[in-house]
């Protein structure tokens, strides 16, 4: 496991936003995985987890996936394609997800969502961007 790594996870569960969803991210070379136990808020009124939680958890993956590759510099989502294929009911949730492509400037991520039995219940592909933002300077990272 590389430090590096290990600095994204820090910074993944150090961000404000993320201690709403109380999940476990793990990075890998090109890859992350995030398990997150589904809370009654994120459930739609047909009782099954809003598509809103299908976009966070792959975008968080994919996203990681990418910036595991990148050591400089933070990425940016440029853009993003998500594709719902079921509902997932139960008590966890989770995303895995690849970097699959890299230029100088952008890299692409796959990832899936699974329900607590690892049925794929979605898919998602994110297109990223280098930004200016320089890691080493971001809090949470060093």
């Amino acid at each position: 496991m590389s430090d590096h790594h290990r600095a994204l996870e820090r910074m993944y569960h150090a961000a404000p936003f993320n201690g709403y969803y109380r999940g476990r991210l793990t990075i890998g070379q090109g890859t992350a995985r995030l398990d997150l136990p589904i809370q009654e808020t994120f459930l739609h009124a047909a009782g099954a987890v809003h598509g809103t939680h299908y976009f966070k958890v792959l975008d968080d993956t994919c996203f990681f996936a990418a910036q595991s590759a990148v050591e400089d510099v933070f990425l940016l989502t440029a853009s993003f394609t998500l594709y719902f294929t079921r509902p997932i009911v139960g008590a966890t949730m989770a995303a895995e997800a690849k970097l699959v492509d890299q230029t100088r400037s952008q890299l692409i991520a796959e990832g899936v969502v699974l329900d607590e039995r690892g049925k794929e219940c979605g898919r998602g592909s994110g297109l990223f961007a280098r930004s200016r933002h320089r890691l080493a300077e971001l809090p949470n990272y060093a």
